[in-house]
């Protein structure tokens, strides 16, 4: 296909609002409309009227299409992102205090900055050289304290694990030597290392999904998380989901909550959103039919 330039230009609210309209959409309070567009902007609303349209190519609605569906789609999708961040603070503290404490006791305070500990020098090279920059950036008080007290040039990791990005983590657990140590991680999440490994890496995709409040109700991940091959304790009995979709890791989540007995309600707290939504649809999220009968969901 070639490539052509963009020269389409900047509509006005009201003219947005008109195209729409010429297109399909019902919307029955312009006003309304107006003072949501000027909050949210077309192009993000507009991830959410995509799956109402007839003929994508022509963008055109189909039959009974309104932004109040368009809309109730949009805020059912806000509060799942902020349910999902809510519950991921709890599994992201426990991973940084396991790895914290284990690898410590085995490997020394400062455990991550060798590059002996892991198996590509190269990665862990850039690796570090993003913790430098996440270290030197931080205006902690304990790490002003840090710099202020000690010549060394990065801190035990007990003190850099409080600074350093979920992604870096992650990357430090997927890179470290194989061994007792990281097995002993795992373990403590109920699930194998190169699993967990797997895991890490879908939950810091969906936490960066989530903070950047980009659309997560219908996405297809780009991350795909292993499916385990076995588990310590219960995980879903239908393996044949999807693990790129919303469902799967949801999943995960209430899987790993169990796993280190972090008290939740996130079962419960989505049912409710659902039965608040009642017109979204289950299957673009990948939830299969049978999903409350699933031992993990109840």
């Amino acid at each position: 296909m070639t490539r052509v330039p963009y020269t389409k230009t900047a509509l006005t609210y009201a003219a947005q609002l008109s195209q729409l309209k010429d297109r399909g959409l019902i919307i029955d309070d312009e006003q309304f409309f107006l003072e949501i567009l000027e909050k949210k902007s077309y192009y993000r609303l507009s991830g959410y009227w995509y799956p109402f349209l007839a003929d994508k190519e022509n963008h055109l609605f189909k039959e009974g299409s309104s932004f109040e569906a368009v809309y109730n789609l949009y805020c059912f999708d806000r509060e799942l992102r902020q349910l999902v961040i809510k519950e991921l603070e709890k599994i992201e503290i426990a991973v940084r205090a396991k790895m914290i404490y284990v690898f410590s006791h085995s490997l020394g305070p400062f455990w991550y900055t060798d590059a002996g500990n892991f198996s590509n020098a190269g990665s862990h090279g850039e690796t570090l050289s993003k913790i430098q920059t996440e270290y030197q950036r931080s205006d902690a008080q304990f790490i002003k304290a840090f710099r202020k007290k000690y010549s060394d040039k990065f801190p035990p990791s007990w003190t850099a694990f409080e600074v350093i990005s979920f992604g870096t983590i992650s990357r430090l657990y997927a890179t470290i030597n194989p061994g007792r140590s990281k097995r002993e991680v795992a373990r403590y999440f109920g699930m194998r290392d190169k699993a967990f490994a797997s895991w890490l890496h879908g939950l810091v995709y969906i936490r960066n999904v989530c903070a950047h409040h980009s659309r997560l109700w219908n996405r297809v991940m780009r991350i795909q998380p292993m499916k385990p091959a076995s588990t310590k304790n219960q995980w879903l009995r239908n393996t044949e989901i999807p693990n790129n979709r919303t469902y799967f890791l949801l999943s995960m989540m209430i899987y790993l909550l169990d796993s280190i007995e972090e008290p939740h309600l996130i079962q419960d707290e989505i049912k409710i959103l659902l039965n608040e939504y009642p017109q979204v649809h289950f299957a673009a999220m990948g939830f299969p039919d049978d999903w409350k009968s699933e031992p993990l969901w109840k």
